[in-house]
């Protein structure tokens, strides 16, 4: 997730996967976060072909928040034994609105973050035929009206920009 000061750090990601929760729920949250990681470090597998740490830890993160919200919402939850936890933790996260929530937050902070990394990489008007045609869906014959290039540019551009965006966020993504 995205951190404070701009980077991504695994650590970070329990706190963020609470951001918009009330105090008390935020804690509660982040520390029963904290609780299944400490409980389940030792079935990591570093396998990268069974993915990252940091994915590891989303996954757990995610999962703990949708089953948060949906206990917000009065339906039953787990006894709280240890066995029946260690089996909820081990179980995907429902794919219903509160998982859709969770995972576009996600990706929107991705993208917020890895625009800001790459963007001193390039001029100004490659970077604002980009954002104005890709993220604020302007018309490109008006972007390149408004910026002084041709529609070809603005094409040309958004997409060099978008190539570079996906690179920096699969960098992040694959890293341990």
């Amino acid at each position: 997730m995205v951190g404070v000061s701009g980077d991504l750090y695994p650590a970070r990601l329990p706190a963020r996967a609470a951001e918009g929760l009330a105090g008390r729920h935020a804690a509660d949250l982040v520390q029963e976060v904290f609780l299944a990681v400490a409980g389940a470090i030792d079935r990591w597998d570093p396998d990268p072909k069974r993915g990252s740490f940091r994915g590891w830890l989303s996954r757990i993160a995610r999962n703990l928040m949708v089953n948060f919200l949906i206990k917000e919402e009065g339906r039953p939850q787990a006894s709280g034994d240890s066995r029946v936890a260690r089996l909820l933790e081990e179980q995907p996260a429902p794919a219903g609105p509160e998982s859709a929530l969770f995972d576009a937050e996600y990706r929107r902070r991705l993208f917020a973050w890895a625009a800001e990394q790459v963007r001193p990489e390039f001029r100004a008007t490659t970077w604002s035929a980009f954002w104005m045609a890709g993220v604020a869906g302007k018309d490109p014959r008006a972007v390149a009206e408004a910026l002084g290039i041709s529609v070809g540019a603005v094409y040309h551009n958004k997409s060099r920009v978008m190539a570079r965006l996906r690179q920096r966020i699969e960098e992040i993504e694959n890293t341990c």
